[in-house]
């Protein structure tokens, strides 16, 4: 059973009845739309298949090629592509990954999108706490920004390190907390990311692939939808279907105290939780951002308080 969050910690939980509600995705049309968008991505020559010079009336390969490459009747593929996946094996979704040279995360994007789990109605509309335990532990990183992450890009937890480089999340509303709408929304996240374009397309990647995990989610498909509404940007990223599995790499931040950051980040998805991951970041040891870091530290809550205004205004 999940703990409550413990005093004095920064746990979010959901937004509650105010944070908005849609209809779920449609899953047909999810896997119609990636399956399309895969294939366009590929050319003829990228396969090994000759490409004799003709007029190709759709970008990328055509459908009878890439059911040969899988070894598929045109007939079944077509049905799958409509979005006819319930009948599909495992084999057969293994066969079609392979020819369209789907990533790992692609792969079980498609398979949750054509051979969807049977969830229980709970888990896309029950509170997420984050573990006491796990809020103290976060608060022992004293040194590094962590935070924890959940559904939806949720910010449900995090340090006072976090809070002093990514800005004071408990100064916003609930629903606010979540990566995809500072992201999008908030001028100043574009100024504290100097890769803000590779920040933006990775957050709408995770987004699909909560999406293709949990089609049912209403409140997840009430995000996307306003987000599509509120930014061009958004609307661009999203069309493209691509998806990602959270991990590890490099952020480059503008910070308003201490200037450029470059801090590494490793993502841990929890044994017990697989729907909430810790977040870490660290610089590498006896660089200027390593002194940066240890310089935010001594500050305490001065660091916190110029971190609640992130960027832009220093």
């Amino acid at each position: 059973m999940d703990e409550q969050p413990v005093p004095g910690r920064q746990p979010a939980g959901d937004p509650g009845p105010g944070g908005g509600a849609g209809h779920a995705l449609d899953r047909r049309a999810e896997l119609s739309e990636f399956l399309r968008s895969r294939r366009a991505r590929l050319k003829p020559e990228d396969v090994g298949l000759p490409d004799f010079g003709r007029h190709r009336r759709v970008p990328g390969l055509r459908r009878e090629e890439l059911a040969q490459l899988a070894g598929v009747s045109v007939a079944y593929y077509t049905r799958l592509e409509q979005g006819n996946g319930q009948n599909v094996s495992a084999e057969v979704l293994g066969a079609i990954a392979s020819a369209l040279r789907l990533t790992d995360a692609e792969q079980a994007h498609l398979t949750h999108l054509a051979k969807p789990k049977q969830h229980r109605k709970k888990p896309s509309a029950r509170q997420q706490r984050v573990r006491g335990s796990l809020c103290r532990l976060l608060d022992t990183m004293d040194g590094v920004p962590a935070y924890v992450i959940g559904r939806r890009s949720e910010i449900l937890a995090w340090n006072r390190m976090a809070a002093a480089v990514f800005g004071d999340w408990s100064l916003l509303p609930a629903q606010e907390r979540n990566w995809a709408r500072l992201t999008f929304l908030k001028p100043e996240y574009r100024d504290l990311f100097v890769e803000w374009d590779q920040k933006a397309s990775d957050i709408v990647s995770y987004l699909r692939m909560d999406a293709g995990c949990r089609p049912d989610d209403a409140r997840l498909s009430a995000l996307i939808g306003e987000l599509s509404v509120k930014s061009e940007e958004f609307r661009r990223l999203w069309a493209r279907h691509d998806v990602k599995e959270k991990s590890h790499g490099v952020k480059r931040l503008r910070h308003p105290l201490v200037g450029e950051l470059t801090l590494d980040y490793e993502t841990f998805a929890l044994p017990d939780d697989g729907e909430q991951s810790v977040v870490v970041y660290h610089p590498e040891p006896g660089s200027a951002s390593a002194d940066a870091l240890r310089l935010l530290a001594s500050w305490g809550a001065d660091a916190t308080r110029a971190g609640s205004s992130v960027p832009g205004s220093a």
